[in-house]
């Protein structure tokens, strides 16, 4: 069953010097630019996502 939540996150940090893991974490969650944002489900993939990279975005809005 699909969530119904979303959540909104934006990207605060540059992936530039980071692992690959990390990049592709950003590019995952629709992210690519500092600035960018991208509304996404709240589900535990998602928040795990968020974790993995939470020194470079932050989240704006939770519903």
């Amino acid at each position: 069953m699909a969530s119904d939540k979303k959540i909104t996150v934006q990207q605060t940090g540059s992936p530039i010097g980071r692992p690959a893991a990390q990049r592709a974490t950003l590019i995952g969650l629709g992210l690519n630019k500092i600035g960018r944002q991208s509304v996404l489900e709240d589900t535990p993939s998602v928040r795990g996502m968020i974790a993995k990279v939470a020194h470079m975005v932050r989240v704006v809005e939770a519903n």
